[in-house]
């Protein structure tokens, strides 16, 4: 079961209130700070340092990883440190978080993997620095929900690094460290991807290559734990329960999720990869009655609003394992993100063509023309127009061109004076930053850097990480190992995007190891068919009803926008309509279930 951890560090001053800790909760007083930690995390003290480290770094260094082996993360990296500085970082694989406290408390540094698989958070107040790998347990800075991050959440349905729901609390954005000297903090990236777009590749070489360390991060994740894995029937989930079957020569237990909704269930390509690779399968049909009983649970389990809606699934996936004595999950995510797997990709690339239409052309006839009055109301010419309104629009603001409330209106969804608090434009400049920052040039590779953040580092391993330990099981993500996000790094753009055909090394190096239906099958997973069940279901008709009448008073969303999604868009469009439905009632939920001593004060960014 994964643990946290929680510290407070202060300057040169005492800790004026440190509160107790529970008896599972170890303490330790040391000469300008107190730390506070939960079983799971290693701690070495030497010479003045004193080191905390979660998760299972592998060093590069022999002699350092056995340090690592034998006496534990902690003591190999207070050493790392002391010998290489801050590039000790760079010699370092695998999932991590550590803390490092030098000159009896009025230095640290803490840093965390290059996809934050090992999260944490710090504060700074009064010249002290705290940290916790939860945002809602930081000790001493007090809890006070942030209205900016609100707006990110009903944006992106999550809230991306470094902002958290709570002002002055930061997570560590992934790949960065934190540098904390005498009351000051200076935050930095530590792991900075640079895509080799011209590196010459033999594809049976590439192939081979491919195969070896994708066999080689499964086996070494599915030692010392008995292990299952999810299979949602994609061909990541399934290249992970084939290679876990060929390591061990012998069924591995997979673990699906079915949905009886039409267009929500794809069991029958979890079936076939089961088969394949003989699997020991077992399958799980969710039902309304299992998302009443468990939407309050996933939602207060995370320690800030979360909206990702298949979530819920998930967890349900992963109780299911535990309930059968598996300790350890293993994830096919990653496998997109690396290698071009999302349809998105084609999408943009087809808005892209735009760009290579002569200039003159585009300003001095086709835009004028389908700008005629009128044009838009013909449906051939109506796809033209749509195009170009899109194509125009410069990556990455094209992305979220059809984002819920970019569609909607800020106006027609949020109350006044909320929108007088926040800033509306700081999603899109966020956004800008990453995308400005990507080493690369191809527009597919770009797209990645991209999604390595927003999709994965801030989205989907939170989802996946958070419902695993709130049903008390530890997860792995072995196609997100250091060593094949280094290899995917050297692939000619063309092998991820080949013409409009997603990620097709990918495919073609597993031809013949998986199912051909598989790999031809479009990218579904866990989705979840919410709207469609709150409009027939009573009871969870009556939770999200229940959620949003509570929501709509909290000054955030104009209250007659909430009737009419309840009473008029969800019914006309569930699959739609349900999202936003869902990503306020996951809010309202959270919100409930961390105000157990009234309501949290909010606070407005600074101007």
């Amino acid at each position: 079961m994964l643990e946290q951890f929680s510290g407070i560090l202060y300057g040169d001053t005492p800790a004026p209130d440190a509160a107790a800790p529970s008896p599972q909760v170890a303490r330790l007083d040391f000469p300008g700070g107190t730390l506070a930690f939960r079983p799971g995390v290693t701690v070495f003290e030497d010479g003045g340092d004193l080191c905390l480290a979660l998760g299972t770094p592998r060093f590069d260094d022999t002699a350092l990883q056995q340090t690592n082996l034998q006496h534990g993360a902690a003591a190999a990296w207070a050493q790392a440190f002391r010998r290489h500085g801050d590039e000790a970082l760079q010699q370092v694989r695998g999932r991590f978080c550590v803390v490092l406290i030098r000159a009896g408390g009025r230095e640290a540094l803490l840093a965390t993997d290059r996809f934050s698989t090992w999260p944490i958070c710090y504060g700074e107040q009064d010249g002290r620095l705290a940290f916790s790998d939860r945002a809602d347990t930081l000790p001493g800075i007090p809890r006070r929900v942030s209205s900016q991050a609100v707006l990110e959440y009903l944006f992106f349905h999550m809230i991306p690094a470094p902002t958290t729901i709570f002002a002055g609390v930061s997570r560590l954005p992934a790949g960065h460290l934190l540098k904390w000297r005498n009351g000051e903090a200076e935050c930095v990236r530590w792991w900075q991807p640079v895509f080799e777009e011209h590196t010459a590749h033999g594809f049976d070489d590439a192939k081979a290559r491919f195969l070896q360390i994708v066999e080689d991060s499964v086996r070494r994740e599915a030692e010392g734990a008995n292990v299952g894995c999810f299979l949602s029937g994609g061909t990541d989930s399934s290249t992970v329960t084939g290679m876990l079957c060929k390591v061990w020569g012998e069924p591995a237990r997979s673990y699906s999720i079915g949905f009886d909704a039409s267009g929500y269930d794809e069991m029958e390509y979890a079936r076939l990869a089961a088969r394949r690779f003989g699997a020991d399968h077992q399958e799980y049909y969710v039902t309304p009655d299992d998302l009443v009983a468990g939407i309050p649970r996933v939602a207060t389990h995370y320690d800030q609003p979360f909206g990702n809606s298949s979530a819920l699934p998930g967890w349900i996936c992963a109780t299911r394992a535990r309930e059968d004595g598996i300790g350890k999950m293993l994830a096919g995510d990653g496998g997109d993100e690396l290698f071009g797997g999302n349809s998105r990709y084609a999408k943009q690339r087809i808005f892209g063509w735009y760009e290579g239409i002569p200039g003159p052309l585009r300003r001095g006839l086709l835009e004028p023309a389908l700008a005629l009055p009128g044009m838009d109301r013909i449906p051939v010419v109506k796809k033209g127009v749509s195009y170009v309104e899109q194509a125009r629009v410069p990556m990455p603001d094209r992305i979220h061109m059809y984002n819920m409330l970019v569609r909607l209106g800020t106006d027609t969804v949020f109350e006044p004076d909320f929108l007088a608090r926040v800033d509306i434009g700081s999603p899109a400049r966020g956004q800008r930053a990453v995308w400005a920052s990507t080493a690369a040039r191809s527009h597919i590779n770009r797209m990645l850097h991209y999604d390595w953040k927003y999709t994965l580092a801030d989205n989907d391993l939170p989802k996946v990480i958070g419902t695993t330990g709130l049903a008390g099981i530890d997860v792995a993500f072995p196609l997100l190992s250091d060593e094949l996000t280094d290899f995917s790094l050297t692939l000619p753009p063309a092998w991820k995007l080949k013409g409009l055909t997603l990620r097709w090394f990918f495919k073609e190096a597993l031809r013949g190891f998986l199912p051909d239906e598989i790999i031809a099958k479009k990218k579904h997973g866990f989705g979840l068919p919410f709207g469609v069940w709150a409009c027939r279901h009573a009871p969870l008709k009556a939770l999200a009803a229940d959620a949003l009448g509570g929501f709509k008073g909290r000054g955030i969303v104009r209250p007659a926008f909430v009737d009419e999604l309840l009473s008029t868009h969800l019914p006309a469009h569930p699959g739609y309509y349900g999202e936003m439905v869902w990503i306020m009632m996951m809010m309202e939920f959270w919100l409930r279930g961390h105000e157990t001593n009234g309501p949290l004060p909010w606070t407005t960014p600074s101007p």
